[in-house]
Parts: C-alpha cells; structure tokens; sequence
C-alpha cells in the first residue's frame, strides 16, 4: 500500500514536471514567433491603429469593394492630408481603407483629429514611419538637414504598407478627389507593368516650366546626362516624365520584379554619383522612379491627376475645367492650406478643421483683421 501511494507520488510530480516544460516551450515558441513577426517587416513600420470594420450603421449604405489608399501625414501639412481623406471617403460607396503613413510625433495629434471629428467612421491604419531605412540612400545636406522629408519615400515601399493588398492607390497630401475612387482604383494595367502614372506631357496638364529649372516634363529635367551610369541606360532625354503624386500600383507585379529593392538601388547610386539633375525643381523622389518605371508602365486618365494648382499663385485653369476634373493636385510650392494659392475655395469644402487647434489655415484676410 505504501509503496503503491509512492508510485502515484512519483506519477504526479512527473506530470507538473511534464505539464511545466510543456508550458516553458510554449511560451518560448510564442516570443519566437512574435520576434518573427516583428522582424519581417524591413520598415519597422508599427500599425499603431486600425478599424477593422466599416461602422453598423453604415454598412447598408457601401457596397463591399475594399479600396487600400496610402497617404503620407507629416505633422506640418496634417491638414492636406484630412482633407484629402475627407474629400474621397465622401465621394464613394466603397469600403475605403486608409493607409496613414506617418512619424512618431504626429500619430497622437492625428489620432484626435480622427476621432474627434466626423472623419471618426473612416476605416484606417497608422503607421509610423521609421527614417532610418534610408540611411545611406538619401543624400543630406548638414545645413538643410531639416529639409529631409522621410514620408515623402514613404511610396517605395508599398507593399510593406498593405502587405495583403493586390492592388493599391497612392496619393500625396496635397490632393482632392471631386469623383469615385473606384473608378481609378479601376484602372486597367497592362501584363508585367507594376504601376500607372500621369504622363507629364498630356493633354490636360501641358508642359510646365519651372522657374530656374527650365522644362520639367522629360527626363532631362530630372536626370544628368552628363553623368555615364545615365547614359549607359539608354534612356532616351526626351522621353516623357510622369507625376509620382498619383498613381495606382499592382502590388503582386511590384514584389514580383523587387521594385523596392529597384529603387533603393538608384538613391544609393545617387549618393555616391549624383546621378539626378542639378536643375531639379521637384521632388527627389521622381528620378529613381522614372528609371525604374521607363517605358513599363501604364497610364491614369489625365483627369485623376490634374496638377500644377500649386506651381502659381495664379490660375492655370478656368473654374469649369476645375469642377470637371476628378482630381485636383496642388503639387508645386503654393499650398492649398497656405497664403496664396489657387482655388483655395474648392479646398476648403474638404478641409475639416483641427479640433487640438495645432494646424490651422494661413490666410490673408486673418492678417489683415488680426492688424486692424
């Protein structure tokens, strides 16, 4: 009898001994597995917030197309990217999901703005942008070091950004959408082409010069030729560039041919060569990608991406042709949000305003109540 109380004994201290390591395992696969997590993403981008369903009430009234749109939100030009935001979830019946990618700083006055306004049924994801992934890749002036914005190559690295996307919109923060964002969600691409862009010498925008940086529609205006690696691509100067503001991406295309990577390659060259044009009035994010995307890509229709609103104070375009367009793009140095630009009007119907009071709108007529 005692003997047999000893073997039960000895029976159940080996199985807590068993159910104990059995315990210790798991837990340790489960650090394994979210350090796997982790790691895979090269960004170390953290999505910080996400709703995952459109709102009850609202479920009748959208039909089920989920449209992923990337956006980039930096903290001084928040307010482009709420209204941008507003003006398509207005516009549509599609399940919109907003990609927000932005720097730590901002993602709590973004937060608020959100959730504190009538933009609190918008379906979206924050992200948090880490800048050290362009280490070695973007060339930095010590003096204008505060020049540097991150969040502009936010766009290289789409399929980071919506990791289970096929297919994705991308649009600066100084848009309007005035139509359906199916329709340019819509947009046929052709076999093997990884993206559709705007062609800078279309009907609708016509050809641009920039003060001090002549014709800014063609490779020219973008790369130095002067330099041999430009030459040896055989790319011909006169082609036309396209705006990289707005375009749609087939994300399978873009991780099948490593377009990141691709790209990535080009800036680090950049660094070493400086391959881009000295003349180059727009954005820095344009060259790699117009090597990259040379002759293999496809084409927006010119009205989703009616641009060059902020190139002037003046006005480029009549108030009709305005109205008509599908989307406004105020790219260029004069900001909707700012003092002078064009159309500030039509912008504002989108604008909603900051309930922190962190951003508020530049206007001439404050000033001048603010002198009387």
């Amino acid at each position: 009898m005692t003997l047999r109380k000893v073997n039960i004994s000895i029976l159940i201290v080996a199985v807590v001994i068993f159910l104990l390591v059995l315990h210790h395992n798991f837990l340790g696969l489960s650090d394994f597995l979210k350090r796997e997590l982790s790691d895979s993403n090269p960004l170390g981008l953290q999505p910080i917030d996400f709703i995952p369903a459109v709102p009850e009430r609202l479920a009748d009234e959208r039909n089920d197309k989920e449209i992923s749109v990337v956006i980039a939100a930096s903290d001084e030009r928040l307010g482009g990217a709420i209204a941008a935001m507003n003006s398509i979830y207005r516009h549509t019946r599609s399940n919109v999901v907003f990609h927000i990618v932005t720097l730590n700083d901002t993602v709590d006055h973004l937060r608020l703005w959100l959730s504190n306004t009538p933009l609190k049924n918008l379906r979206y994801r924050i992200l948090d942008f880490d800048p050290r992934v362009l280490e070695g890749k973007v060339q930095v002036d010590p003096q204008k070091a505060d020049t540097l914005k991150p969040l502009t190559f936010a766009r290289f690295y789409l399929p980071s950004l919506v990791p289970h996307a096929e297919k994705a919109i991308y649009v600066d923060d100084d848009v309007i959408v005035q139509d359906d964002i199916l329709e340019l969600y819509n947009t046929p691409l052709k076999p093997g082409h990884a993206a559709a862009f705007s062609d800078d010498c279309d009907s609708t925008t016509n050809k641009v010069a920039v003060r001090g940086a002549g014709n800014q529609y063609n490779y020219l205006g973008f790369l130095d030729y002067k330099k041999e690696t430009i030459r040896k691509l055989a790319m011909k100067a006169n082609t036309c560039s396209f705006n990289p503001g707005v375009f749609v991406a087939n994300l399978t295309e873009w991780k099948l041919q490593n377009i990141t990577k691709q790209l990535e390659k080009w800036m680090a060259l950049n660094v070493a060569e400086e391959l881009y044009s000295r003349n180059l009035a727009g954005s820095i994010t344009t060259p790699p990608l117009l090597i990259v995307f040379y002759k293999q890509h496809s084409s927006i229709d010119p009205m989703w991406n009616v641009r060059h609103l902020g190139s002037s104070a003046g006005k480029r375009y009549s108030p009709q042709f305005v109205k008509a367009a599908k989307l406004l793009h105020w790219n260029g140095h004069f900001k909707p949000w700012g003092r002078t630009a064009s159309y500030t009007e039509v912008w504002e119907k989108w604008y909603v305003p900051d309930p922190t009071g962190k951003f508020s709108l530049i206007r001439r007529h404050s000033e001048a109540y603010e002198a009387k």
